[in-house]
């Protein structure tokens, strides 16, 4: 796996049809084998809301760009008044020359 770099900003949860949150994400990304990008990484939001949605398995990111992006929490248990998780992260990731070392 090689890793490609990084992307950050600012996005929108989205969950069972609805808006959720605004988030702030910290996304690493990996070329797995040709042409197949993953990431993993952070996305922080406040804590009350973290702690509704944590564990969801139907979230997806809107990037401020227009990317829709598939989240998976990596952790099985999020520590107490915590605003960040770990994610895993598919979907709409930018092709392999778009992210920056």
């Amino acid at each position: 796996m090689q890793h490609l770099g990084g992307i950050h900003g600012t996005g929108v949860l989205k969950g069972g049809g609805k808006t959720l949150a605004r988030v702030v994400y910290d996304f690493d990304g990996f070329l797995r084998k040709p042409g197949e990008v993953i990431g993993s990484g952070e996305i922080r939001m406040p804590p009350d809301t973290l702690r509704q949605v944590f564990g969801r398995e139907d979230l997806h990111l809107l990037t401020g760009n227009g990317r829709l992006l598939r989240l998976r929490f990596s952790e099985k248990h999020l520590p107490a008044a915590s605003d960040a998780a770990h994610v895993d992260v598919a979907g709409d990731l930018p092709p392999q020359s778009e992210w920056r070392h």
